[in-house]
C-alpha cells in the first residue's frame, strides 16, 4: 500500500530571480508502508530538497505531496499534523538537540502531541530502547555526551513520535565504522519491529544494497533509476556516469569478469563476492 506519493513534484528556489534554480524536476515516486529504501545521488543532485517536502517543511513549486491520499498541504493543520506522521532525521541531527536533558529532548515530539505524561514516558524509554540509549543517561545533559551519542538521542527524539515512515538524512555522516554500524543496525531494528518505512539518503553504496530493498536514484532534480539494489549497481557505468561511486565488491566483480571470471555483475557486498567466488572454486571454474 502507497504511503506517500509524489505528484510531478517540482521545487524552484529563487523563482524569478537572476538566482532562480530548479532542484526538482517532475518528480513522481511512490512509497509503500513497511519499504525500506535507500536514496542515493551526487551532491547538488537534490535529495535534501527532496525529503523535506515529504514531511511538509518545503512546499512544492508545483506538484502534490499526499500521505494516505491526502495532500499534506490542505491546511494549515494538516502540515503541522504530518511531522507526528513523516519523521525527518536530518544530517548531523545532534545540532539540534537544545533541552536540559537527554530525557527531555527525547520527550519534545511526545510532549508536542499532546500525549499523557504516562504515554510520553512510554515512548521515551521505547525510543531510548530502540536507539540504545542507557536509562542512566536520562538526566544527562546531551551536550556532555559523546558524537555517537548525540546522534542516538536525535534520532531516539523522532522515534519517539512512532512516525509511519522514518526519513534518515546521511544519518552516519562523520562517525567512525562501528558507530556507523550501531546505528544503521538500530535502524534495521525499528524498521523490522514496528514495520514503518524507512528511507535512507545514503552515501554508502555498500550500505544501501546491504540494507535496502529498494534504491532510488535521483539526478539533476530526477528519479533516474527505481529497482532493486542488484538492477540498479549492474548499471555500474551508467552510475559512475552520474559520478556516484560503486560498491568496493561491484568494482571487483566487474574487473574479474573482464579478465574470464564468470562472476555475477550484480554483486554489490563483500559477503555476495565470497559466496561467488566460492562457489566457483567448487565448481572447477577457477583455477
Amino acid at each position: 500500500m502507497t504511503i506517500l506519493r509524489l505528484e510531478n513534484l517540482c521545487h524552484v528556489y529563487g523563482r524569478g530571480t537572476p538566482f532562480e534554480k530548479k532542484a526538482l524536476n517532475g518528480v513522481s515516486l511512490d512509497l509503500l508502508s513497511g519499504q525500506y529504501t535507500a536514496l542515493i545521488g551526487h551532491t547538488g543532485s537534490g535529495k535534501s530538497t527532496l525529503i523535506q517536502h515529504m514531511n511538509g517543511l518545503l512546499k512544492p513549486s508545483d506538484g502534490r505531496v499526499l500521505f494516505e491520499g491526502e495532500d499534506i498541504f490542505r491546511s494549515k493543520e494538516a502540515t503541522h499534523n504530518i511531522r507526528f506522521q513523516v519523521g525527518l532525521v536530518f544530517q548531523y541531527p545532534e545540532h539540534q538537540l537544545f533541552e536540559e536533558t537527554v530525557w527531555r529532548d527525547i520527550a519534545f515530539g511526545p510532549g508536542n502531541m499532546g500525549l499523557r505524561q504516562d504515554e510520553i514516558d512510554e515512548r521515551v524509554r521505547e525510543a531510548a530502547d530502540f536507539t540504545g540509549i542507557p536509562e542512566e543517561l536520562f538526566g544527562a545533559s546531551p551536550l556532555e555526551l559523546s558524537g555517537g551519542q548525540k546522534r542516538r538521542v536525535a534520532i531516539a527524539g523522532v522515534i519517539a513520535m512512532r512516525p509511519r515512515l522514518l526519513i534518515l538524512d546521511e544519518p552516519t555522516a562523520g562517525l567512525d565504522p562501528a558507530g556507523c554500524a550501531d546505528i544503521l543496525d538500530n535502524i534495521d531494528r525499528y524498521h523490522r519491529e514496528t514495520g514503518a518505512a524507512i528511507l535512507l539518503v545514503t552515501h554508502s553504496m555498500e550500505e544501501a544494497a546491504r540494507r535496502a530493498d529498494r534504491l532510488l536514484v535521483l539526478s539533476e532534480g530526477k528519479i533516474v533509476m527505481d529497482g532493486l539494489p542488484n538492477e540498479v549497481f549492474s548499471h555500474a557505468e551508467k552510475l559512475r556516469g552520474m559520478g556516484l561511486d560503486i560498491p568496493a565488491p561491484t568494482l571487483l566483480a566487474l574487473r574479474l569478469r573482464e579478465l574470464g571470471v564468470p562472476v555475477s555483475p550484480s554483486v554489490f557486498t563483500a559477503e555476495q563476492l565470497r559466496d561467488e567466488l566460492l562457489a566457483l572454486r567448487k565448481g572447477d571454474s577457477l583455477c
